[in-house]
């Protein structure tokens, strides 16, 4: 089994693949927009947490900036009914922190941020994951519970669904909203964006 990689960059196959260079053997990987954003160019270096994923007829390799990704990738594996299609796009949308906050505090609205999940499948993701998500090597800033950009984005989505919209309609909206911002000024502009939609 193939855990971590380290090699050079040789091309971008397509938005979520890559084939990175390692001691003169191209390996063919699979990985999150937020590694294609940092990939950099033919030829740069890349490091890579590797889950090695087999079935019957193909060995496909999924990589991942940190341990922390690719353990939660993991864990949506084990989840009932998500393979490694859905289970990437999550980690395309959330960062282990804000998967484990949402799982914890029941967030089915960061969970319906995923395209593809709604709310049958965030609610069974929160049961499946409950006891499967542990993170130890995140930072206590971190911690689910802890107030930060996460929580105020989830307050935000929370009021809008609230006000009567939908979770597309939502996440198009917050797309283009800091999640910086105090609660409040997130809620303006979402507003804002939502009105210039309708």
């Amino acid at each position: 089994m193939i855990g971590w990689l380290r090699g050079r960059v040789v091309s971008r196959i397509a938005d979520a693949e890559l084939i990175l260079d390692v001691g003169g053997v191209g390996y063919r990987v699979y990985v999150p927009t937020s590694v294609i954003a940092r990939a950099g160019n033919p030829g740069d270096e890349l490091e890579l947490h590797v889950h090695t994923h087999v079935r019957e007829d193909a060995i496909s390799l999924y990589g991942f900036e940190t341990a922390e990704h690719r353990r939660c990738f993991e864990a949506l594996l084990s989840a009932h009914g998500v393979g490694p299609s859905l289970a990437m796009a999550v980690m395309s949308v959330l960062t282990p922190a804000d998967l484990v906050r949402a799982v914890m505090e029941e967030d089915l609205a960061v969970l319906c941020d995923v395209p593809g999940v709604g709310r049958k499948t965030a609610a069974r993701l929160v049961i499946d994951l409950r006891s499967r998500l542990v993170l130890p090597d995140l930072a206590p800033s971190e911690i689910p519970g802890t107030r930060g950009p996460s929580s105020a984005r989830a307050d935000v989505r929370s009021a809008l669904a609230e006000l009567g919209y939908g979770p597309e309609e939502i996440r198009r909206a917050l797309d283009n909203v800091d999640s910086e911002e105090p609660v409040e000024e997130q809620l303006r502009r979402a507003l804002r964006e939502l009105a210039g939609a309708r």
